[in-house]
């Protein structure tokens, strides 16, 4: 935590705080690290989280984690970077509050064998005009690797149309009821609303096709009926 936050006071659910007991307050400890991994295990899903020092990457390859994630916050933290790709993992980088030299440094340190990049605006919530979709565009030509998206805004439209614009993968923050107190939940998703975001985004996928122009299947029947002159 940067030294000039830690004292700074917060209103929280428990009271007024210092930032740094807000966030002892929030922490999850191993029991329940192990709770959500057994949760995801039941259910055939892999889970990972995202180091904030390099404690936290011993902690979670101790958990057996299969990936990890850098946050957008942590960039530039050259001695995590090092950490996570000593470990020889996947890893997924969230780009958000960096300039494209800052990803550049970061990416060095990585590599790019098992690499995905999210672009990533790091607003909560996220007003559309700060997006920047196109950058999506941009990292894919610069780094030639996958890139995702991690979304923080309201709603849906934004996080299909990076998958119109090629996002191999999509981040969003769910919560069970957005109206909750805290910074995030404004800008997640209740369950119904990941739901629909899964259901759309597997529509897409099978919309945007192979770029190949041809008569489809169900045009047949139109064109017999449809069109006077023939080739």
């Amino acid at each position: 935590m940067p030294p000039e936050q830690r004292d700074v006071m917060r209103q929280t659910p428990w009271g007024e705080m210092t930032y740094l007991e807000y966030k002892h307050r929030v922490e999850l400890d191993r029991g329940s690290y192990e709770k959500i991994a057994q949760h995801a295990a039941d259910r055939g899903l892999q889970w990972f989280a995202s180091p904030w020092d390099v404690p936290s990457v011993e902690f979670l390859e101790d958990l057996g984690v299969v990936t990890h994630k850098i946050a957008s916050a942590s960039v530039t933290d050259k001695e995590l970077l090092r950490a996570l790709a000593e470990t020889g993992k996947p890893i997924i980088l969230s780009t958000g509050m960096s300039t494209l030299e800052q990803v550049d440094e970061a990416v060095e340190i990585l590599g790019t064998d098992k690499l995905v990049i999210l672009h990533a605006t790091s607003t909560y919530p996220l007003p559309p005009e700060e997006t920047n979709l196109r950058v999506i565009e941009t990292l894919r030509a610069r780094y030639g690797v996958p890139i995702g998206y991690s979304g923080h805004e309201r709603g849906l439209q934004i996080s299909i149309a990076a998958v119109a614009l090629g996002a191999v993968a999509v981040e969003r923050h769910i919560t069970l009821d957005r109206t909750m107190w805290g910074s995030d939940h404004a800008s997640s998703l209740e369950p119904q609303g990941l739901q629909h975001l899964v259901r759309d985004i597997r529509i897409l996928e099978q919309a945007m096709g192979d770029g190949v122009k041809r008569v489809m299947p169900g045009e047949v029947a139109p064109m017999q009926r449809l069109r006077r002159v023939t080739d």
